[in-house]
């Protein structure tokens, strides 16, 4: 077991390179997840569990079930069946909307943390917890084990669970009296799946301007466990355009009770891109891709503009992506990377540290803010068994050889579609990918210049990161 055992937010350890295992394209990579992976999902909380399969669980947009999805893959969580395992009585206590049911696993019992209103006060939110009696969370049968209690009853929503050095901690959004706020985050360790230990502490109260737009916000607290730190991501502000992620971070061997351990992000470490046109970004959760490492789950919708309260549009679909490191350890959230296969960072084997990159429509290799790094992997344009790389930030544009080995990025469909595709194959240098041209040649670098030709393998081989 990890330090840091994030219960169904477990987050394994590696991050490590794509390897090659054979001659085949299809060995090469596993299949790809598509934003938006599920579609009027909000609030989701995707994990891969010790099973090997992964689970997910959101908001419903008529907010009024429990549902649980599983797959053995996280793509297929796209396509999985939902099995519905609780739905709120017509009239009564918890007969109003139901929010970000979140699944755990807590001393081999799997339970359902979510948050409901009453029928006749659909707003009259608080925090519930369900129970199975059966191994299978799908298929087993399950009964109210009751309402969480705190201190005060009050808005309270958005809890989840995490064990660090041997305590199981409860974490938390809650309107606390005497605080001018729709909602702050509070931490406790926890006595049983119902009640706390001792008295919570205060991590955060929204009053940055992000945090403040709309509504002052601080909720959907999400733990990463990472490079000797402790990191809470959470969301901010009203559910349309401005909803963002903050982050918290504490020392992994501070004690987490103690709210000055804790720093807070002076600006949103993820937020709308109108370039990837993704907007409102929020409500996250972390889990591992196949290969074990880390991806980022959130919400968002692809428009800007909703008629009506936020709350009631339909369309925060549930989206995934991989999360990286600063060189410092921090995570580096990026931006929403848009619609489409999910993107990769690819790096010359012989040149680490450097990517692939853009500035503009000029392909480079070096460093530089991680959405230039990245590259969506798209069936080719020429055709079957051909790939197109297109960079995030010029959703439609792609790279395409031109005149004399050069490599520049056009838009899709401007010109010879051979010259927009490459065969992905095993890494010349015998590890990682290489694009073949489909008139010979390499993508390689010279000098940090993108060009089409021969040369050293090792300028012509990227590991995929």
């Amino acid at each position: 077991m990890t330090p840091l055992d994030l219960s169904r937010r477990t987050i394994l350890a590696g991050a490590g390179a794509l390897a090659a295992a054979g001659p085949a394209a299809a060995r090469i990579s596993p299949v790809v997840p598509s934003n938006p992976l599920v579609r009027q999902r909000a609030d989701a909380h995707v994990f891969k569990h010790h099973d090997g399969l992964y689970y997910m669980t959101a908001s419903v947009p008529e907010y009024d079930r429990l549902a649980i999805r599983r797959s053995p893959t996280l793509a297929g969580l796209s396509t999985a069946e939902e099995a519905v395992i609780w739905r709120r009585p017509t009239t009564g206590k918890l007969g109003g909307y139901i929010w970000a049911p979140e699944l755990h696993e807590i001393d081999g019992r799997w339970h359902m943390y979510f948050a409901a209103g009453d029928a006749d006060q659909p707003f009259h939110i608080r925090t519930y917890v369900l129970r199975c009696l059966d191994r299978d969370a799908l298929t087993g049968h399950w009964e109210m084990l009751g309402q969480l209690q705190t201190p005060w009853d009050t808005f309270t929503l958005d809890s989840t669970v995490f064990s660090h050095k041997g305590v199981r901690y409860l974490l938390w959004a809650q309107t606390e009296p005497g605080i001018k706020t729709n909602s702050n985050l509070y931490l406790a360790p926890m006595a049983s799946p119902t009640t706390l230990a001792r008295p919570p502490a205060r991590l955060t109260v929204p009053t940055l301007d992000w945090e403040i737009r709309g509504f002052k916000v601080a909720e959907g607290p999400a733990p990463l466990h990472r490079n000797g730190k402790l990191f809470i991501s959470y969301s901010a502000s009203a559910t349309d355009d401005r909803y963002c992620l903050g982050l918290l971070t504490a020392d992994e061997d501070a004690d987490l009770m103690s709210p000055e351990v804790w720093s807070k992000s002076p600006e949103p470490v993820f937020k709308t891109c109108e370039e990837t046109r993704v907007w409102g970004p929020g409500h996250n959760s972390f889990t591992v891709d196949e290969q074990g490492r880390d991806v980022l789950v959130y919400h968002g919708r692809d428009y800007k503009e909703i008629k009506g309260d936020p709350l009631f549009d339909p369309n925060r679909h549930t989206r995934v992506q991989r999360l990286y490191y600063r060189p410092d350890g921090t995570p580096d959230f990026g931006v929403p990377v848009g619609a489409g296969e999910v993107p990769d960072r690819l790096s010359p084997l012989d040149r680490p540290g450097s990517f692939l990159r853009h500035e503009g429509d000029r392909p480079l290799v070096g460093a530089g803010p991680l959405p230039t790094t990245q590259f969506r992997q798209k069936p080719g344009l020429a055709g079957a068994g051909t790939v197109s790389l297109e960079p995030i930030l010029k959703p439609g544009s792609v790279l395409a050889v031109g005149a004399n080995g050069a490599v520049e990025i056009v838009k899709a469909g401007s010109g010879d579609p051979k010259r927009a595709s490459f065969k992905r194959r095993v890494g010349l240098a015998g590890k990682g990918v290489s694009f073949a041209g489909l008139s010979g040649g390499h993508l390689r670098h010279r000098d940090g210049v993108v060009v089409m030709g021969g040369g050293s393998a090792g300028a012509a081989t990227f590991v995929v990161t």
